[in-house]
């Protein structure tokens, strides 16, 4: 059995500097209120691994406005002009992925595979300074593993052991990453007893969750 925790005190765990893995796609699927509690706290210097950055007022998007971050491993930032403005001003640092890479990098070291073997970006800046390994005549990029410090994921339900569901896009991310951080904390929609979520339907088990945030005050 968990004790679920209120936003504030999760963001508390999370010193300034650490790395970050945050689930979601364009802010869907995204733990919202956990990320409010962190610019709350006034958190700096993190390090955000995601698909993307969202929008301005939006997800992602407010880590960037409060300038929390320092470095960005995404796969685009295209949305958010504020990432942009930082990035040309020299103030955040930005490492564009490509999209199928970051998901496999992730996935990699939360399993302990020791890097991804990809054609993507063969011959072109991107492999600069990357190991090439040929297979069967066809050379492909060694990407290393990612994890991170804490994995801040959104879930649609869990029930009271931290078993997690999710809906639609917040699968995007979210399992993949409560596999590589050493500590997950999830922020679902609603908690439910043991049992109301079919087996079938979790997607992380509660043994990978650390910390629960209770449910939004009706």
């Amino acid at each position: 059995m968990k004790h679920a925790i209120c936003p504030e005190d999760a963001a508390a765990l999370i010193p300034d500097g650490a790395t970050l893995l945050i689930g979601g796609f364009m802010a869907v699927g995204t733990p919202i209120r956990l990320i409010k509690a962190l610019v709350a706290r006034g958190a700096r210097d993190l390090t955000v691994v995601a698909n993307d950055t969202a929008m301005p007022g939006k997800g992602i998007g407010h880590l960037i406005t409060a300038r929390a971050v320092r470095r960005v491993i995404a796969s685009h930032i295209g949305l958010n002009p504020e990432t942009q403005a930082q990035m040309i001003a020299g103030e955040i640092e930005v490492d564009l992925v490509p999209q199928g890479t970051l998901v496999e990098r992730i996935r990699a070291g939360g399993v302990g595979l020791g890097g991804v073997l990809t054609p993507t970006g063969v011959g072109t800046a991107v492999a600069e300074g990357k190991q090439v390994v040929t297979v069967d005549g066809r050379d492909f990029l060694l990407e290393k593993p990612i994890r991170g410090d804490f994995a801040l994921i959104a879930a649609h339900q869990a029930d009271y052991v931290g078993n997690l569901e999710y809906a639609l896009t917040a699968h995007n991310f979210n399992p993949i990453m409560a596999l590589a951080a050493e500590t997950v904390i999830a922020e679902p929609q609603g908690i439910v007893p043991v049992g109301m979520i079919p087996p079938d339907a979790v997607k992380t088990p509660g043994v990978l969750v650390d910390h629960l945030l209770e449910r939004r005050a009706q």
